[in-house]
């Protein structure tokens, strides 16, 4: 069985609340020992922390989204440094960019994520971005607070704008969108970028694989996007489950699995 952490999983949402517990089964049973899971809003953060305190191998990451402007307040933030500090996480985040929604004030979006940036540098921690037709602007944000590190999740971005990332010291989170055949240029990176560049996530509920259109997506899928970079970059399976379970677990601080 390969040995696999999803990067990226919003197990919290109230599509698993039925059957969660067969979720992380499935998951279990696939060989994922361990799951990322960030929070979108400031009334999330108690529910991700109760999740993950309650189940072994899921690890909180709390933040502000981007697509979420409406449920935000100025005092998020202040209030985000506070939860941090009584609630210890393994980043900050899910923050970022969303340039695609039409209504989404950038001026707000941008405040939200340069806060959220100090924060992570102060109690260095890494982050998780959230950048839709955005990556340019994150990059930027990024250049001005050296040292910050993270993951750009579900990566969808330009050769250069990747290799600016990797070199900025951040990896890519693939996901869902590796599986589809048309997906070229994605394919084509995750082929030619360094293993230790690239991270597995499934998004769940979200992104759900080809074949999978117009289905909740779960953790358990993490397997297939494995074997599809497996199949993509010619190497075996093994590998990439071990380097990219190896940089998550780098990344995230992530304790063995099992301990």
């Amino acid at each position: 069985m390969l040995d696999l952490v999803d990067s990226h999983c919003h197990l919290d949402d109230d599509s698993f609340a039925p059957d969660r517990e067969a979720v992380i089964r499935r998951a279990r049973e696939a060989g994922v020992r361990q799951q990322v899971i960030p929070a979108i809003r400031a009334a999330d953060w108690p529910r991700v922390h109760d999740l993950c305190e309650q189940v072994s191998g899921l690890f909180p990451a709390y933040g502000l989204h981007p697509m979420y402007l409406a449920d935000h307040r100025p005092e998020h933030l202040d209030r985000l440094g506070e939860f941090l500090d009584a609630h210890p996480a393994v980043a900050v985040g899910e923050c970022g960019l969303d340039f695609y929604v039409p209504g989404l004030d950038v001026q707000a979006q941008e405040h939200y994520l340069s806060g959220q940036f100090v924060i992570a540098l102060s109690l260095g921690l890494p982050v998780i971005v959230h950048a839709r037709r955005a990556l340019d602007r994150v990059l930027w944000h990024i250049r001005r607070n050296p040292g910050l590190r993270g993951v750009v999740h579900s990566f969808s971005g330009s050769e250069q704008q990747a290799r600016q990332l990797t070199d900025l010291g951040f990896v890519l989170g693939l996901g869902g969108p590796l599986t589809y055949p048309r997906a070229n240029r994605l394919r084509r990176l995750a082929r030619e970028l360094p293993m230790s560049a690239l991270l597995l996530e499934t998004d769940a509920p979200d992104q759900p694989l080809a074949g999978f259109q117009g289905q909740r997506n779960e953790p358990a899928r993490v397997l297939t996007v494995a074997m599809e970079l497996a199949a993509v970059r010619g190497e075996p399976a093994e590998v990439i489950a071990a380097t990219t379970s190896a940089t998550a677990r780098s990344l995230f601080s992530l304790p063995p699995p099992g301990s």
